[in-house]
């Protein structure tokens, strides 16, 4: 056993938890002091004032490790990233920011079509050795959790490729979901015959290599239709798929009415929602999944964040992190924009960054709070809790723990 003390300061966010994450207030972040937590095999087994070890763990041999009067919180969830990838993008940004569009690129060939080229010319090896800098890089923030799509390769051989890489990498815990309708890949002419291939001869591939649990779409104008995307999500649930959407992003597509009519873990993006979707996604479990980053770097809109909660919707955030649309990792800037942009309170903020975005992995009985009988993901802080997502750039993280096993320490 693992027992934690020299708590300062505790966040659990049971009280987030016990509402599935929706209209989160301070109350709700279980904010406790000078807290100890007892670990065994990676799991919680208990929380409470520090030097109090109840008496039926008086006999388990102990480990005590010292969180130097840190604040404790849940890990972070990172839960909307396209981590694997070859190549960068910066051409395509610099044209962006003079006024070409981001549909105008793809359809010259660039957009997600240039990181498809790059990326199917790589092996295994480099695929792993720049997904493993990017997953340091998030665990030096807290991060515990980090879902990563494929969607980089567009064919069978490649995106096997991209998910059996993902599976080579260490540190924070991975959730691979299977996002090969990203783009049209050269060889098909229709975005219907690509969604029938990927239907009949992809997805039983990743099924039974048990490579990825969930299935995306990129549902947009001049991507993905909407018909034949809701015909591939079902052939995918029916395969045993967890499903999810890029949804509503520059178009009001349908996406997030989609989503709710599938019971999809998440709608992303969101960004032309109306009032009548913020309902119809409020009175549904679907994760309104916000990604202000790439609402940033595109020079868009924000989502309507304040409207979905006030609503009572289930909000999670999360980096977009791509060579694209969303090249950054820094989840205070995520933080920041929720808050700046967004006008999400620094509340919802935390929830969003846990509970929310557990949820949208439909990992929330697992991890997104501390509480007993959950993983012991946990992240130690030099500061109060309310300066997070204050100031860009800034790692307040000194120490972070998944299973209950040190992933980083920048203490030593």
């Amino acid at each position: 056993m693992i027992l934690i003390r020299d708590i300062s300061t505790l966040l659990s966010l049971a009280g987030a938890a016990a509402k599935d994450g929706r209209r989160v207030t301070e109350a709700d972040l279980g904010i406790s002091q000078k807290q100890a937590i007892l670990i065994d095999k990676g799991v919680i087994q208990w929380i409470g004032a520090s030097g109090k070890v109840p008496k039926q763990f008086a006999k388990a041999k102990i480990k005590e490790v010292s969180a130097k009067g840190l604040t404790v919180l849940p890990g972070f969830v990172e839960c909307h990233t396209h981590l694997i990838y070859a190549g960068n993008r910066a051409a395509e940004f610099e044209m962006r920011n003079q006024g070409v569009s981001y549909q105008e690129i793809a359809a010259k060939g660039g957009g997600i079509l240039s990181t498809m080229k790059n990326t199917r010319q790589s092996s295994v090896a480099e695929l792993v050795r720049t997904g493993q800098q990017r997953m340091d890089h998030f665990v030096s923030q807290g991060v515990t959790t980090v879902e990563i799509k494929s969607g980089y390769a567009l064919n069978l051989k490649d995106e096997l490729k991209v998910l059996q890489s993902v599976q080579k990498l260490s540190g924070a815990r991975t959730v691979a979901t299977f996002l090969g309708a990203h783009a049209l890949p050269p060889e098909y002419k229709t975005y219907e015959s690509y969604l029938e291939y990927l239907g009949n001869e992809v997805l039983p591939q990743v099924k039974r290599k048990k490579l990825a649990t969930r299935v995306d779409v990129f549902i947009e104008k001049g991507f993905f239709p909407l018909e034949a995307s809701e015909r591939y999500l079902r052939k995918a649930q029916e395969l045993g798929f967890e499903v999810l959407i890029h949804a509503d992003q520059m178009t009001l597509s349908g996406g997030a009415d989609l989503a709710v009519k599938l019971g999809a873990l998440s709608g992303d993006h969101l960004l032309q929602i109306s009032e009548k979707e913020i309902k119809n996604l409020a009175n549904s479990n679907v994760t309104c999944v916000m990604l202000p980053a790439a609402d940033l770097y595109t020079k868009t809109n924000y989502p309507k964040a304040k409207e979905l909660i006030e609503a009572g919707a289930r909000v999670a955030l999360a980096t977009d992190f791509n060579p694209g649309t969303s090249p950054t990792q820094d989840l205070n800037l995520v933080g920041l924009l929720a808050r700046l942009e967004m006008k999400m309170t620094l509340p919802q903020v935390i929830s969003a960054y846990t509970v929310g975005a557990a949820h949208a992995l439909n990992l929330h009985k697992e991890v997104g709070s501390l509480e007993v009988g959950k993983s012991a993901d946990i992240l130690c802080i030099d500061q109060s809790w309310d300066c997070l997502f204050y100031s860009v750039g800034e790692r307040p993280s000194k120490m972070v723990f998944s299973r209950g096993k040190k992933i980083f320490d920048s203490l030593k």
